[in-house]
């Protein structure tokens, strides 16, 4: 007999996995030099467990990831998209980010350029661009109210139902 947390994961597994090949790119929020969160975004590609993205030296979150491999990320329905404005379907990682020099950086590149175009293959030219590897530690997927998952990782997929819900004030 499978349990309860086993039906959640294959059901649930499946339906993380088509969330996250649906986006193209990534929000990332990194702690920037004055200790204060800073924003961004990238366009990503998952390979082997973990969020890849080229990004420009120049970029603040650039120096950002590597000054504090730690960082937060969301991918997240499009606004034009949800029926709700506070039930936007999204999933957040926190994650260790670490700066890809060796393998497998040609093979993740060759990957952002099958999946985001010919601009890929003109920024790896460019000696300011870098790969990251942004390995999730532990997330959240919601799909909506009353809907919020506790999760590890991409591949390795453990659940736990959030069961408190919200309460109205007095």
């Amino acid at each position: 007999m499978i349990d309860k947390k086993a039906r959640l994961a294959s059901r649930l597994g499946p339906e993380i996995a088509e969330f996250v090949a649906s986006k193209q790119s990534i929000l990332i929020a990194s702690l920037g030099e004055d200790e204060f969160p800073h924003s961004s975004y990238s366009p990503f590609i998952c390979y082997q467990g973990a969020f890849y993205i080229l990004i420009s030296d120049i970029s603040k979150h650039a120096d950002y990831l590597r000054a504090h491999n730690k960082a937060a990320v969301m991918l997240i329905d499009d606004e034009a998209d949800t029926k709700q404005i506070y039930a936007r379907k999204r999933l957040s990682y926190d994650v260790v980010a670490k700066q890809v020099d060796d393998e497998p950086r040609e093979k993740v590149i060759d990957l952002l350029e099958q999946r985001h175009g010919e601009i890929v293959g003109n920024l790896r030219q460019l000696a300011d661009f870098s790969l990251f590897a942004l390995e999730p530690i532990k997330g959240r997927y919601v799909k909506g109210f009353g809907q919020a998952f506790d999760i590890k990782g991409l591949d390795d997929v453990d659940f736990v139902h959030l069961k408190e819900g919200h309460k109205k004030r007095a």
